[in-house]
């Protein structure tokens, strides 16, 4: 059975079910699998398979745990009549640039791919270990995490949800997705801070022992939405199996010829699911990491040093506005040797000292990855360069990643996580296309009517919806907020 370690080496390995429900471990690191599962990817075959065929594949081979029922149950659930389009992933084609467009969910971000399977992965996790224990799903968000976590896990049985979220820089459609939502177990708060503020306490509670005490006493238990959940990140290297099946079949790639990946990433999950793809067969010839005005992650692949300390930018591209990049420790992990003492020190020195160098050898084992930023403006000339040459409208995330690959000397095969709609981000879109943007409604009218495309039916109605949640606190009073107001109430679904 394949069993899950922590990255600081100081809990003991679990298994898949238990690390799902754990969320994080005991000593504060990450879950990783403690070898990679032996997948055999089968290119001749993967390219005619079905999204859910191929998802299938890899779930039964990360989640070895769960039975084939179980695993079909998930699949069948999380990748249904929710999605615009049955294979859940689209393409767009530009030359040797194949746009991987995730975001045909019900939020119209990536993290739905990851979301809608997590709740099911969780309640059949928490059967599976007997624990009738309501979980508590602790989750900061920069924006797209909260409103897909918030429709994944809504009105999900023996589940409750918390999200927080900065309450300046997300979108105005953001913004109105989470304010509006109205699953019975939701509950969402604003904070003053920013997304770093919001990930920080999160992780905080999750491992307060006394917290998580006085809540098994309430018969509740904490897990984690966030990527730092290994049963949000093995969903996420589904779509990059499934995209280069889809190249090996229109004739794009021979079987076996590397790829390059550019992924724009501020937590970096996504790219790191890339990676995760590649240890198990996906044939990548380089890993290019795209960030916006807070690039903490570019520093740290030019340097070899991260470096959190440093001004908190508010950017266009606000899903990305982080300086805590949490699953990097994940790759840490691995490019170290799997040295947790090593990966430890690391983590230690970002706590006490804001930054930490990493080894020589270590750094020599991310030869793989380049990195690079946008600017805002950069940002806005990319999306209109796009649309002017060839009438396809990006958002602003995959306009990071666009114009970091029109930086790199890259050529050949290339993939390009397209992470959000241009719908969700309208009133950028509509700037940097040179039109007078409205808000509301009247945006998305104002974007379907200048682009030639057609409304999200996923967000046709949505600024119609009442607001239901107006909470603002400041970080610091998180934990008392989720103390006093929250999970001690025994009306939990009545106080926000």
């Amino acid at each position: 059975m394949l069993n899950y370690v922590s990255t600081r080496g100081e809990a003991p390995k679990v298994t898949a079910s238990q690390a799902i429900l754990n969320g994080i471990a005991p000593d504060g690191g990450l879950y990783v699998p403690e070898v990679w599962p032996p997948l055999t990817l089968d290119w001749e075959k993967l390219k005619s398979q079905t999204y859910q065929e191929i998802a299938t594949q890899i779930f039964d081979g990360f989640f070895d745990d769960f039975s084939v029922a179980e695993i079909d149950h998930i699949i069948t659930k999380a990748y249904g009549n929710q999605w615009a389009q049955r294979d859940v992933v689209t393409y767009h084609q530009e030359d040797q640039l194949t746009y991987m467009e995730l975001f045909n969910g019900p939020t119209l971000a990536f993290k739905d791919v990851a979301l809608q399977a997590l709740p099911h992965l969780m309640t059949a996790a928490a059967k599976k270990q007997q624990i009738t224990d309501t979980m508590v799903i602790l989750t900061a968000t920069s924006g797209d995490t909260g409103t897909a976590a918030m429709r994944g896990f809504g009105d999900v049985p023996q589940t409750e949800i918390v999200v927080f979220y900065p309450e300046v820089g997300v979108s105005e459609m953001q913004r109105q997705q989470m304010q509006t939502e109205a699953a019975k177990n939701a509950h969402v708060i604003a904070i003053t801070g920013n997304f770093d503020d919001a990930q920080k306490a999160v992780k905080s509670l999750l491992s307060e022992k006394d917290l998580v005490a006085d809540l098994a006493a309430h018969h509740q238990r904490f897990s984690s939405a966030n990527s730092i959940n290994i049963g949000r990140l093995v969903p996420q290297i589904v779509y990059y199996i499934h995209a280069y099946a889809q190249l090996v079949n229109q004739g794009q790639v021979q079987a076996g010829e590397p790829v390059t990946i550019v992924v724009p990433t501020g937590n970096f999950g996504n790219v790191l699911a890339a990676y995760y793809a590649s240890q198990i067969g996906l044939p990548v010839r380089q890993f290019v990491v795209a960030s916006n005005e807070n690039h903490v992650l570019t520093d740290f692949f030019q340097t070899g040093r991260y470096d959190r300390q440093r001004a908190f930018k508010v950017t266009n591209a606000p899903a990305m506005d982080i300086l805590v990049s949490s699953n990097l420790e994940r790759l840490l992990y691995f490019a170290s040797g799997r040295n947790t003492a090593e990966v430890k020190r690391y983590m230690q020195d970002l706590a006490d000292k804001g930054a930490y160098e990493v080894t020589p050898e270590t750094r020599r084992q991310l030869s793989q990855f380049m990195a690079g930023f946008a600017t805002q403006e950069q940002v806005t000339k990319t999306i209109q360069a796009v649309f002017d040459q060839t009438q396809y409208t990006i958002d602003p995330h995959t306009a990071v990643g666009r114009f970091v690959l029109s930086e790199q000397a890259i050529s050949g095969p290339t993939l390009l996580a397209a992470t959000a709609s241009p719908y969700k981000f309208a009133d950028t879109v509509l700037t940097a296309l040179g039109a007078q943007s409205e808000t509301g409604y009247q945006g998305l009218a104002q974007l379907a009517q200048l682009t030639q495309t057609t409304i999200p039916t996923a967000v046709d109605t949505l600024f119609a919806q009442p607001i239901l949640h107006r909470q603002v606190i400041t970080p610091a009073q998180i934990e008392k907020t989720f103390r006093q107001e929250l999970f001690l109430n025994e009306h939990f679904n009545e106080i926000i």
